[in-house]
């Protein structure tokens, strides 16, 4: 065989073999790319196939929602209440068992001043008076007045003792002397307690 024909023969081999490669490595490239987009586009169908569209998502939302909230509001006190009070309602006690009536206003006087309910047209002195600073009931002593020398501490120390109490009284008639443990008040007529702000007494209700 000459070097023509030898030439030849590598030119014919070349050319075959390396066309196939070529074409073979362009076919698994392609094939490869494919793969790809093929993986792509299957993951994307995946995903997109499993992910819920958006309007049913919104939607389950709003029926979980609207859920709770009739939990909630079947649960609230105020609902309960109003269940409670569609049920037999508790009896009441009517307001007039307290009994009893009160100055309106409130007047205090003397030994000649009658006791009892005190009104705009009937001045009675109030005998149910209590202090609402010391919350002690208020005593009386007819035809006597205090003396100058009555003090806070004195009736402090001595309250409710009425007979130690009387070491600070005198004598006098027509008068009256009214003491809680923190006031004290010495009268001849009727008097508004209105017009004493420093004493405290109010009715403690008259009985029936």
């Amino acid at each position: 065989m000459d070097a023509d024909d030898l030439d030849d023969l590598l030119d014919e081999v070349e050319e075959k073999f390396c066309r196939n490669v070529s074409v073979a490595s362009s076919v698994r490239g392609e094939s490869s790319e494919a793969g790809k987009r093929g993986k792509t586009t299957d993951g994307q169908r995946k995903h997109s196939a499993t992910k819920p569209p958006v309007s049913s998502i919104t939607e389950d939302i709003d029926a979980l929602l609207e859920e709770l909230l009739v939990e909630d509001h079947g649960n609230s006190p105020q609902v309960k209440s109003e269940q409670f009070s569609k049920g037999p309602q508790a009896e009441k006690k009517p307001l007039s068992q307290s009994g009893g009536r009160k100055c309106c206003p409130v007047f205090v006087g003397g030994s000649s001043v009658t006791n009892g309910v005190g009104t705009v047209t009937s001045k009675r002195s109030c005998d149910q008076l209590r202090c609402v600073s010391c919350d002690f009931r208020v005593l009386m002593f007819d035809d006597c007045e205090w003396d100058s020398s009555c003090d806070y501490l004195f009736l402090r120390n001595n309250m409710p003792d009425r007979q130690k109490l009387r070491a600070r009284l005198k004598k006098r008639r027509g008068f009256r002397a009214y003491a809680c443990q923190c006031s004290w008040f010495s009268s001849s007529e009727p008097t508004d307690l209105r017009d004493q702000p420093g004493i405290r007494w109010v009715c403690g209700k008259h009985p029936d």
